[in-house]
């Protein structure tokens, strides 16, 4: 049997590391389940959740050129999990609420008879408001130290 991404197979835990565990294949060969790959939990330690000569489902994650072989255990869990809610939404006749309808047009303000001199002042009152609003606040914030660089010695 060929290995490649995206098949799903069981192999054996041959040997458990800080980092990860092996785990033998079909075909004699060897791949790594990385410790962020065995449970959709946070892994401390990955005794707690696989023992040597275990039997494992594994999804193939990648094989390069060097025939190293990524493995996951956790991505096989999701699935199972996604399932199991699909089949219960779907069981208990789930609805979501509707959307709510907006108007972003932003051509249908307010001042859609006004002239584009009326609008360009309109806009340069309210900036230069905002603008002032802002300075006070940050001017406000910074109290006495100045705002200056200060030198470290």
């Amino acid at each position: 049997m060929s290995i490649e991404v995206g098949n799903i197979l069981e192999g054996v835990v041959t040997g458990i590391t800080k980092f990860g565990a092996f785990v033998e294949l079909p075909g004699g060969k060897v791949g790594l389940v990385h410790i962020s790959e065995v449970a959709d939990v946070y892994v401390k330690d990955v005794n707690d959740f696989l023992k040597e000569k275990d039997k494992v489902k594994v999804k193939v994650l990648s094989v390069d050129d060097h025939g190293k072989i990524g493995l996951s255990i956790k991505q096989l869990q999701e699935k199972k999990v996604e399932e199991q809610n699909t089949r219960s939404a779907q069981s208990s006749n789930y609805r979501p609420a509707p959307r709510k309808q907006f108007n972003n047009d932003f051509r249908k303000h307010n001042n859609s008879g006004a002239s584009f001199e009326d609008k360009l002042s309109k806009f340069l009152k309210d900036s230069d408001e905002k603008l002032t609003d802002l300075r006070r606040k940050t001017d406000s914030k910074r109290g006495g130290r100045g705002g200056g660089s200060r030198k470290y010695e």
